[in-house]
């Protein structure tokens, strides 16, 4: 780069650099005594040479030092001629030099791109559209959506405080409301917004997670989205982490800088761990939201491909209206530029300063005062920016004092508060309005700005502020002594300043209403019943032209005295507990004198319990020391009488021998540690993992996986959803469940407050004692109140609706395939009466009547799989659903048990889940002539299953077959194989027992005869018999 001075209007600069060119190889060779004679004679030439030294010395040590971006120019094709001409005619004569050199280029199109986001918005956009709605996924179906119900979004907040960041989460939501979202609240901490969320309309939940911070107490699964506000709710992303809510769509909105601040001391304070912790955490949102373009620089050590950026904050005007302005003396003019440092930001500065010097054309002497003074604002303040500033300002010859550079740290507020007016000096292009100007305009400053296009989108030139063309820094010269008259601002300026005071007050609101919505479009999946939203521009420009300040007039002094010493405060606790104890937080607090007093006391006691137990280990070792232990012999038999034995008596658990005798045990299928707190924890009920991960530890529950191993494979486990809990409980059922009646409940109906109360339960032993109902369905949770039914459609039409319009297509042909026939085309009839029907596998059945429920199941989810399966496991797509879901037939085969129990001619029993009042739904008597008894009985259904047990027992079928993995295969083939099995079985075991019995008497009749043994006479006895005496 060419140097500084070139950039100055100096004096005979050709003159001076040629005397400096004639006099660098002369001071390389041996000067004569006549050249010594002349240097020593010509001191002022010695000193304007050092002079000059000096001053490229300090040019060139301010450049080597300088921070920098690297500049990409994004415009392809070069300028013509002419138009290189018409700009070298703008510039001063002094800076084409520098035009040539490339240096005058200033900051060109730096742009925070989130490249990752962006192509998977565009392949989800473009594989979405391929199952728009009508393209035939396959030849003779279709999918559509109904829109029964609004998409919901559900909102999290740390408190209620009133705050910008609560206004611009209003103003948002209002705007979606408009276009057709439903929103509700949730919120760690009440506080004064909480009443603008209701007269809004929209429900608030104080969530109570301070004693259980990591427990889930919501079901998320019920919300399309989820958008979590500041890094204080990170306690919420413990449930976010956790299945079944990994995948649901999570937007983390932040706008603190304080964590960013606060990471770059835990790699050299050896907290890598927490430093891990929080990147998992930023890893899990689908996208993180900031609302400029520096803050994803500053958290770039988090970054994992999800940061976003919508520009837009109410921030600087909410902070203006608190603002008292100090009374000063001098006049000051603030140079303030982008936030982002680059190389040629001397030059610009360099550049504002000359146009700035005639304000000070009266200056002639060292005595001259002047009330007027100029801040350079950037920079950092360990850099040598404040010496070249300097330096730039005693070559345009300005007053000594009158310029002055201030480093960005800290006093931007400041600074800004006490200027008078204030010029953006940044050629830089950037992608949003510049936040700086904004806080200049909130505090009611005349601006002066380059024309760039974002700050021509937002200032109307000598309306809100000042503009002047980029590459044209004079016509600056002019605006400034306009604005300045005799040291004052003028009368019009100042109606300027308060014009864009007004300005900004609403700015950037439309930017960042429509780009909540944009993202939200890009990132929600939304299911066939759910309404697809309106366009934001559909919204009336009363909503999404401005902030709600209209509803927060009232609350201003409720705000948070200060909002980032909140967040300080929470992130120093969050690493007190990462540590276990409050006194190791990061080691940035003051150890108490106490904590020495108590880690002495007790690393007392610690030593006094190692005492303790090393001493009783030694007495116990003593005991056994004494004690008689037998024979191997004795162990050995010990050891197999045990083995034996083992079948016969096994322990159980207190669980286990409470439900043993009661007539009822419900199942509650669960996925993941997110559902713990939904889940039942006394004996009438009883958990069944669908995970060997997400299993409760210290409960006797049920590990589906080893009880059928189809589980073992995550498609089936993620198609058939709860739906797997039955085909795990039926297979071997015996060794399991010896209860009469079963049932099942959702760990979701728990979350939605319907699952069975004690009065309900109470009610429902009852009622299967006596046999109230016979072989009956009891249900507790009801279709015509489920929230994907909010306009109470027939059963087929709400199949169809959660279904991608395919539900009746589905059952017909998964029918037809099951029973093998072709002329089939009507469905098994379902009332549309008054009554209602069950959903969400919440159920009470007699045990014999579910084995016969699997055993029609088993055939139909295998019919159902021969056609979806091949699809759906390539390309994750099915036409159930109108995008790509795992969760393919879980939805339809939720419904399945109302077909089988209509059609089985099986009484159905609705259980009210507070009282516990029944009342039997389609009564029996009014379906006759409307079922199909026929292909639903036991007989047909046993024949059936018989057909495949022999089918999978021959193997005759080759390729992908679900059936023999979904249970039990057992025919009259199979138990005779069996019981010949165990007949060989048996009498290899005879012949074992035999052939050691042999091998025994064999080892015996080798073995030599040692004698008879002769019982002796008692020494003090009577003889009998021949003895003599």
């Amino acid at each position: 780069m060419g140097s500084l001075e070139s950039g100055i209007p100096a004096t005979k600069r050709d003159t001076t650099a040629a005397r400096w060119g004639r006099q660098h190889p002369f001071l390389q060779r041996n000067r004569s005594r006549l050249s010594r004679f002349f240097l020593l004679k010509k001191l002022n030439y010695i000193q304007l040479i050092c002079t000059a030294a000096v001053f490229f010395f300090f040019v060139v040590l301010f450049q080597m030092f300088l921070p920098g971006l690297v500049i990409n120019d994004t415009k392809s094709d070069k300028p013509t001629k002419k138009k290189e001409e018409e700009e070298r005619l703008r510039l001063p004569p002094d800076l084409i030099v520098f035009k040539e050199s490339g240096v005058f280029d200033f900051g060109e199109d730096v742009r925070l791109e989130p490249t990752k986001l962006l192509m998977k918005f565009h392949t989800d956009n473009t594989q979405s559209s391929s199952t728009s709605d009508g393209y035939n996924l396959t030849s003779l179906t279709t999918t559509q959506r109904f829109g029964f119900r609004k998409p919901k979004l559900a909102l999290v907040f740390a408190d209620l405080l009133a705050d910008p960041e609560q206004m611009k989460m209003v103003t948002v939501s209002n705007a979606l409301l408009e276009i057709g979202y439903a929103i509700e609240v949730y919120s760690l901490e009440d506080g004064p917004v909480h009443g603008v969320w209701q007269q809004m309309g929209v429900s608030v939940t104080i969530l109570e997670t301070k004693h259980h911070p990591s427990s889930c107490v919501i079901d998320w699964l019920n919300y399309d989205g989820v958008i979590v506000n500041s890094l204080e709710a990170r306690s919420l992303f413990t449930c976010f982490m956790q299945e079944p809510f990994k995948s649901l769509p999570l937007v983390w909105v932040i706008n603190e800088r304080t964590l960013a601040v606060r990471s770059r001391q835990y790699n050299s304070t050896g907290h890598t761990e927490l430093l891990t912790d929080w990147k998992k955490i930023f890893s899990r949102a689908s996208v993180v939201v900031f609302h400029d373009y520096l803050l994803p620089i500053l958290y770039s050590e988090f970054d994992a491909g999800n940061f976003y950026v919508i520009p837009g904050s109410p921030e600087e005007a909410w902070k203006a209206k608190t603002l008292d302005f100090p009374q000063k003396d001098d006049m000051v003019i603030s140079i303030v530029g982008s936030q982002f440092l680059y190389k040629g930001q001397w030059l610009e500065h360099a550049l504002l300063l000359e146009a700035l010097r005639p304000l000070f054309s009266g200056y002639n002497s060292e005595s001259y005062y002047s009330h007027l003074k100029i801040i350079v604002l950037g920079g950092e303040s360990a850099s040598n920016y404040s010496v070249a500033i300097e330096t730039i300002s005693q070559n345009l010859t300005y007053p000594k004092d009158v310029v002055k550079h201030v480093s960005v740290a800290g006093n931007v507020d400041k600074i800004l508060e006490s200027s008078d007016l204030v010029i953006y000096g940044s050629f830089l292009e950037e992608q949003s309005f510049p936040e700086i100007l904004m806080k200049a305009m909130a505090l009611g400053k005349p601006i002066v700005a380059p024309d760039l296009l974002n700050i021509k989108k937002h200032v109307n030139d000598r309306v809100t502020g000042y503009l002047f063309p980029k590459k044209n820094p004079k016509v600056l010269s002019q605006i400034v002594l306009e604005v300045i008259r005799e040291e004052k601002i003028s009368p019009l300026a100042q109606n300027i300043g308060l014009m864009g005071k007004a300005a900004v007050k609403d700015m950037m609101a439309l930017e960042t209403i429509e780009g909540y919505a944009v993202l939200l479009e890009n990132i929600l999946k939304f299911s066939s019943e759910v309404a697809s939203p309106k366009d934001v521009q559909t919204v009336p420009p009363k909503l999404r032209e401005g902030w709600s300040w209209h509803l927060f007039e009232t609350l201003m002094d409720a705000s948070p005295n200060n909002r980032t010493a909140r967040s300080y405060e929470f992130i120093a606790n969050v690493e007190g507990h990462w540590n276990h104890t409050s006194g190791e937080a990061m080691k940035f607090g003051v150890v108490n004198d106490d904590s020495f007093v108590y880690e002495i006391w007790e690393g007392e006691r610690y030593v006094q319990v190692i005492s303790s137990k090393k001493r009783q280990e030694d007495e116990e070792l003593k005991g056994r020391a004494l004690q008689y232990h037998g024979t191997w012999e004795d162990v050995y038999k010990n050891a197999k009488r045990a083995d034996r034995s083992k079948n016969d008596l096994h322990e159980r658990d207190e669980g286990e021998l409470l439900r043993t005798g009661q007539p009822l045990c419900i199942y509650e299928p669960y996925f993941g540690e997110g559902t713990w707190s939904f889940l039942h924890e006394y004996s009438l009920y009883r958990g069944i993992g669908m995970s060997v991960k997400g299993r409760r530890t210290g409960m006797d529950d049920i590990d589906a996986s080893s009880r059928l191993p189809l589980f073992n494979n995550p498609y089936y486990r993620d198609a058939l959803g709860d739906f797997g809990a039955f085909f795990a409980i039926a297979n071997k059922i015996d060794r399991l469940h010896r209860n009469a009646w079963i049932g099942f409940q959702s760990w979701r109906a728990t979350a939605r407050k319907e699952s069975l109360s004690r009065i309900a339960e109470n009610a429902l032993l009852n009622a299967i004692k006596t046999r109230k109902h016979g072989d009956a369905l009891y249900f507790w949770v009801r279709m015509d109140k489920d929230p994907r039914n909010p306009l109470q459609k027939s059963f087929w039409s709400f199949c169809d609706s959660i279904n991608a319009g395919n539900c009746r297509f589905a059952y017909n042909e998964t029918l037809k395939k099951m029973y093998s026939v072709k002329n089939v085309d009507s469905l098994p009839p379902m009332p549309e009466d008054a009554d209602t029907w069950s959903v969400m596998h919440s159920w009470a059945l007699p045990t014999r009547s579910f084995l016969e429920f699997v055993m029609f199941s088993r055939m139909f989810v295998d019919s159902l799989d021969a056609q979806v399966y091949e699809e759906h496991h390539r390309t994750n797509r099915c036409y159930l659903s109108l995008s790509k879901d795992k969760h393919c037939y879980s939805r339809l085969l939720e419904l399945l048990v109302n077909v089988w129990a209509y059609h089985s001619a099986r009484r159905i029993v609705y259980v009210d889940p507070a009282t516990g009042i029944m009342q039997e739904q389609h009564i029996q008597k009014n379906r006759r002539g409307q079922m199909w008894v026929q292909w639903f009985e036991y007989t047909t259904l046993k024949t059936m299953d018989e057909d495949l047990a022999e089918e999978a027992d021959s193997d005759r079928r080759v390729g992908h077959w679900i059936w023999p993995w979904t249970g039990e295969v057992v025919w009259q083939g199979s138990l005779e194989k069996e019981r010949q099995r165990k007949n060989v079985e048996k009498e290899e075991k005879k012949k074992r027992s035999k052939d050691k019995l042999n091998r025994m008497r064999n080892r015996n009749s080798r073995q030599k005869v040692i004698g008879k043994y002769v019982k002796p006479p008692p020494e003090n006895g009577t003889i009998t018999g021949n003895a003599t005496l």
